[in-house]
């Protein structure tokens, strides 16, 4: 192998012959150039720390990537807004943003039997037909006095969560066909324990005002949102890399990790780094796989830790769409997408004059028929049943584009409190620290997981 095409500019430190490459050394390597990555990388050279970023694909961003094409603007990796309860992450965002944001205040809803119900459901009782209306304040009622007389005992699955929370109305309405249709996997297979500040309780009385019509809000903490004006949410990742130009590297995928004369090593096959430490931000998949002589029982673990895949198609349109935020679609049969959001009516800068636009998820795992679907036939398919849901016209479609990102969501199942305590315990043995949703193999929004960098910075040393 040619030395020129191992050559890796150098940062601080000096380099040094390795493996048939130069190699470079550096305090800190960051896998993975996501947002939790990039976050990571600018608090800590923003405290001095020596750090360079490996970014396996082309650009940073992971599933905050964004496409612009054709005058239009999408998501990649799903509809995203800006929002937190946490004021220092939601300020943090704010700031990187500056002036290329547009604030909005939500309006969603709950496609139900034709209806578009008031989110989160059970502060829209009053929209259903009164027999809906009726089973699920009645059922809730139940649930709600087992609770209080210590009789509902504890859940131990997330379906038994969902009957024990929100009643047999809610629950069979919405929550248990939503739920089954994103995570694509049975609710009673799925643990309990991550629902706690994730799911909000309903208050009783909010929830019988919601049934008689008196307006209630939920989730007030994303009532109101912002969005990046130009670029999409991509455009939060490149606000965080100003200052960070020439320590990062895309385009190594990392494929060799081990530890060597006191440093760590990561290698893409052409090129090889060195880094005193090791952050990770890529899925525990990818980064087990890197490694050499795991043990086979954390090797089980790391396998056997859920995930979902999306698809996720995006639809430009000639005229207006509704004005709406997103919409939750828990049938099955009405669409194979979970969710359609309005990335026009996000930001004015998304869409071309006259033109709007509309991104529908489709949660797959490997084998099933969203995997074998090619994208131009799963396009068809979700702009049909746009059209049947009264979203569109076909006639109006300008521009039709699908993007699939392996890692999508976090499964919660039965079997994950045990697998993750293995390959946690065994990635911390190793020295290897451990930043972001699918490092940490936790379902966490993009403001869990600056907030976890900033933890991971604050303590670095």
């Amino acid at each position: 192998m040619e030395v020129s095409k191992c050559l890796v500019r150098p940062l601080h430190g000096q380099p040094y012959n390795g493996s048939g490459c130069i190699v470079y050394a550096v305090r800190t390597l960051i896998l993975g150039g996501g947002l939790t990555g990039i976050a990571l990388a600018s608090l800590l050279h923003e405290r001095g720390h020596d750090i360079l970023v490996l970014e396996g694909g082309a650009r940073t961003g992971g599933l905050c990537r964004s496409r612009s094409e054709n005058g239009f603007t999408f998501d990649t990796g799903g509809s995203h807004i800006i929002f937190s309860r946490d004021e220092e992450v939601l300020g943090f965002m704010q700031r990187a943003l500056g002036e290329n944001r547009e604030t909005r205040t939500r309006n969603t809803k709950i496609l139900h039997k034709g209806i578009l119900v008031k989110y989160p459901f059970e502060n829209g009782l009053a929209q259903l037909p009164r027999e809906d209306c009726f089973f699920c304040l009645n059922e809730y009622i139940k649930a709600y006095i087992r609770k209080e007389k210590g009789e509902a005992g504890t859940p131990e699955n997330f379906r038994e969560w969902i009957y024990a929370t929100f009643g047999r109305g809610i629950a069979e309405l919405y929550m248990v066909p939503y739920n089954e249709k994103i995570w694509n996997f049975p609710t009673e297979r799925m643990s309990a324990h991550w629902v706690e500040g994730r799911i909000p309780m309903p208050p009783v009385e909010d929830v019988i005002r919601s049934a008689i019509g008196i307006e209630t809000e939920g989730y007030t903490h994303q009532s109101i949102f912002s969005y990046p004006a130009e670029g999409g949410i991509e455009a939060l990742v490149h606000a965080l890399e100003r200052g960070l130009e020439g320590k990062i590297i895309t385009d190594f995928p990392v494929r060799t990790l081990r530890y060597r004369n006191g440093a760590w090593e990561a290698g893409d096959g052409r090129r090889t780094v060195s880094g005193d430490r090791v952050v990770s931000t890529i899925p525990l998949q990818e980064l087990a796989g890197c490694l050499g002589g795991v043990p086979p029982e954390v090797a089980a673990a790391v396998k056997n830790l859920r995930y979902n895949s999306v698809a996720c198609v995006q639809v430009g349109l000639r005229g207006t769409v509704p004005p709406l935020s997103w919409v939750y679609i828990p049938d099955r049969d009405l669409s194979p997408a979970n969710r359609i959001s309005f990335p026009s009516n996000y930001s004015s800068h998304v869409a071309p004059e006259g033109f709007s636009s509309i991104l529908a998820e489709v949660t797959f795992n490997d084998g099933d028929p969203v995997s074998r679907m090619a994208d131009g036939d799963l396009a068809d398919l979700v702009v049909e049943s746009l059209e049947r849901m009264g979203f569109l016209s076909a006639d109006s479609v300008v521009y039709r584009a699908v993007d699939r990102q392996r890692y999508a969501y976090v499964v919660y199942d039965l079997e994950y409190l045990e697998n993750i305590r293995i390959a946690r315990t065994y990635f911390q043995e190793l020295g290897i620290t451990l930043v972001g949703r699918f490092s940490q193999f936790e379902y966490l929004n993009m403001d869990g997981c600056i907030r976890n960098a900033m933890e991971c910075a604050e303590n670095w040393r």
